[in-house]
């Protein structure tokens, strides 16, 4: 546990609904496509992001459960991001070898530009203005202890003052997103691994 950070705030996304602290906040049919439930939250959301159309699905699904988790307040420049999955971009991947698969398509360079998972991060950091530490690591699972001892290093070495952690996994049997928002909130939960796993399960 680390004294000054707690769990300030967790959201998830998974079955088409969008579950903020614990409380389902909105939802959408299950057996409608991923990018209409994505686009649905976003007008949910209320807000004006042209560029969200742009990008691919891991990305949006980045964005939108951080515009959640981040509702009615503004994040800290100083807030760090540090993101799991098992799949990295493997989706965005294959629609761009899909995409050039054809000896008379062209490379989309729109397509191209997401075949990295740590695109979301970049995204991420400019809509919310970050400045500071940010890392996609690829794991077989959700490891809660692994990500409690990089946050820990962050804050300890004053890297960073706030982070988002979590998990963001895309992949062709569906998707999982997970994400806490991690500051000084003196309301907020321990930050353990075991209020991490809690919050994700």
């Amino acid at each position: 546990m680390h004294k000054n950070h707690q769990i300030s705030a967790t959201v998830l996304l998974r079955n088409h609904q969008v579950i903020l602290n614990g409380k389902v906040i909105f939802e959408v049919a299950k057996d409608l496509e991923l990018s209409v439930f994505l686009k649905a939250c976003y007008q949910d959301l209320e807000i004006d992001y042209a560029k969200f159309y742009k990008m691919d699905l891991l990305s949006k699904l980045g964005f939108i459960a951080s515009e959640y988790l981040a509702k009615d307040q503004k994040l800290n420049s100083e807030t760090a991001l540090i993101l799991q999955n098992s799949a990295g971009s493997l989706e965005t991947d294959l629609n761009y070898q899909a995409s050039i698969s054809d000896e008379n398509a062209f490379a989309s360079p729109s397509v191209f530009v997401y075949t990295l998972p740590n695109i979301v991060l970049g995204e991420l950091s400019i809509r919310h203005q970050l400045q500071t530490e940010n890392a996609f690591f690829i794991s077989e699972k959700f490891d809660a202890s692994f990500l409690i001892v990089y946050l820990q290093n962050l804050f300890s070495t004053n890297k960073a003052n706030a982070a988002i952690c979590g998990w963001l996994d895309l992949d062709k049997e569906g998707y999982h997103v997970f994400l806490s928002l991690i500051t000084q909130d003196e309301k907020g939960k321990a930050l353990t691994a075991e209020n991490l796993k809690e919050n994700y399960e």
